[in-house]
């Protein structure tokens, strides 16, 4: 279906205003919706168009600029060195109950949005897939996909560098996806061991996928993208959407008395 994206929201929260970026559908009715976590470079052209796909599935997408405390609305930061550079700092310079309040406020918006049924999903990747695993802890997340997260077997996120996110796996109650690239640096065999061990000790409900693969697999920029894995996590992580949070209710045009929008 076609989308609308062009919407954004200053979201208030306790480090100041959230910039977050809206993609929903154009047909009229009420769809699932879903916080998308970008990497360390916040929204880069690869997350825009990762975000119109899914709400090009029936979802209404919000993504947050996961730095906003820390840079100018609208920063994107470049795919180089200088920009990876600047991304970690950022990255270890935010406090670890931001990220927390940040995935509250954008899940709570979503809630109330009037385009949607009030089911909520998270999805992510890298810094972003942590962020996604973390939000998963809140009551009204029921779904979560979080592609090759870092720093969770480290316990690394967040100022301090002494994130809990292994120690609240058990808050965890709907399903999670998880995605993992084997030739990653960055979450090497025996941190995903670990992670592994973790959800499966605490008995959530979760499917593990590992593809041959680098860090960032699936951002369609830069010679690590695998376009053929990258497309299958993308059917997976639709699969469970629209299996936990239902495929919405679109106006049908005779309702419209025109035509709805595909």
């Amino acid at each position: 279906m076609t989308i609308k994206d062009d919407e954004s929201i200053d979201l208030q929260t306790p480090t100041g205003p959230m910039r977050t970026y809206i993609l929903r559908p154009v047909a009229e009715g009420r769809y699932p919706g879903l916080v998308l976590f970008s990497e360390i470079f916040q929204v880069t052209g690869p997350i825009r168009r990762t975000a119109a796909m899914l709400a090009g599935h029936g979802l209404v997408v919000a993504v947050p600029e996961i730095f906003h405390e820390l840079e100018q609305p609208g920063t994107v930061l470049p795919y180089d060195q200088s920009g990876a550079d600047r991304g970690n700092a950022d990255k270890i310079a935010k406090e670890l109950s931001g990220y927390d309040n940040d995935a509250q406020a954008a899940l709570s918006y979503l809630k109330t949005h009037p385009q949607c049924t009030g089911k909520l999903g998270v999805m992510g990747f890298c810094i972003g897939g942590h962020l996604a695993f973390r939000a998963a802890m809140n009551p009204l997340v029921r779904a979560a996909a979080c592609c090759y997260p870092t720093d969770i077997h480290k316990r690394s996120l967040g100022k301090g560098l002494n994130d809990n996110s292994l120690d609240r796996i058990r808050e965890i109650h709907g399903e999670m996806l998880m995605v993992f690239g084997r030739q990653d640096p960055h979450v090497p065999r025996e941190g995903r061991a670990v992670i592994y061990n973790a959800l499966a000790d605490a008995d959530r409900v979760f499917s593990w996928h590992e593809f041959n693969g680098a860090h960032a697999f699936m951002r369609d920029e830069g010679a690590r993208y695998d376009a053929a894995a990258a497309r299958m996590v993308y059917g997976m992580a639709i699969e469970l959407f629209h299996r936990i949070l239902g495929e919405g209710n679109v106006v049908s045009a005779a309702q419209l008395g025109g035509n709805v929008s595909h």
